[in-house]
């Protein structure tokens, strides 16, 4: 039996709108009484977008006020909002704009978003003072759809001092990803004691066999209890994401999490 979590812990317990190999709307009826947000995980390529419509929104707001459910909204991971080209920058400045046009009726706690590189690794492109620079245009008109607190800026394969500035410069939150952090061998402590106060949002997941978005079960024990308590004793409201994409992990995480929350309560 899976524990229930809803409404039980010091932050907003949320999973990935795709745990179960279906569309947002049914795994957010199959979430909804057991978790506190929902990450709506968004796409948009080439012959291929689940942007929500009118309706699909519509929905999302009643199953929210229904199931007290709040919601983040990942921005699509397949734009690039600093890319050379400025009529592909338009396109993906418009597309963050449109969701969050959107989305936006349903209040929803965070917006997340990819500063991609221009390739992989560190430095993410090989001019950096211009690609800050475009990326910090893209994200300026974008805030002009949504506060600026709202739009977390999410660490990836490369050092978050690389965004730091651009965050503090137009008032962003930050969305805090361990997964990303253990899978480039940073540390994880360090990273929290920078940007702790200033993340909205944490992405928590483990790692088995190199492959991330696995059940929080594959984080080292200690690891996982320190970062409970830290979240726990932390001021300000956040939500703490088991971005996970498969009921089995899904169902391993939560027992994790509770064990570790029960373990933190017994020592109170």
């Amino acid at each position: 039996m899976v524990p229930l979590l809803k409404n039980r812990l010091p932050f907003r317990l949320g999973t990935s709108s795709y745990v179960i190999p279906d569309d947002i709307i049914p795994n957010v009826r199959f979430l909804a009484d057991q978790m506190d947000d929902i990450e709506i995980v968004l796409f948009e390529s080439t012959g291929f977008s689940n942007i929500p419509s009118e309706e699909t929104a519509r929905t999302l707001k009643e199953l929210a006020a229904q199931h007290d459910l709040t919601y983040t909204v990942h921005l699509p991971i397949d734009i690039h909002t600093g890319h050379a080209e400025s009529a592909e920058r338009r396109r993906v400045v418009d597309v963050c704009r449109r969701i969050i046009m959107r989305m936006e009726p349903l209040d929803p706690f965070a917006y997340v978003l990819h500063l991609a590189g221009d390739h992989r690794g560190d430095p993410p492109s090989n001019d950096m003072p211009r690609w800050q620079a475009l990326h910090r245009d893209s994200v300026r008109t974008i805030t002009q759809e949504v506060a600026s607190q709202k739009l977390c800026i999410e660490n990836l394969d490369y050092p978050f001092e690389r965004v730091s500035d651009l965050v503090g410069e137009l008032g962003l939150s930050v969305c805090t990803d361990i997964g990303h952090l253990l899978m480039c061998a940073e540390d994880v402590h360090r990273h929290l004691d920078r940007y702790l106060a200033r993340t909205r949002v944490v992405h928590l997941h483990g790692i088995e066999n190199g492959v991330d978005h696995r059940s929080v079960h594959h984080l080292d024990r200690s690891l996982r209890d320190a970062l409970l308590q830290r979240l726990a004793d932390a001021d300000g409201e956040r939500v703490v994401t088991l971005e996970i994409f498969n009921v089995e992990d899904f169902r391993g995480s939560i027992r994790c999490i509770a064990e570790g929350w029960g373990a933190i309560r017994r020592d109170l």
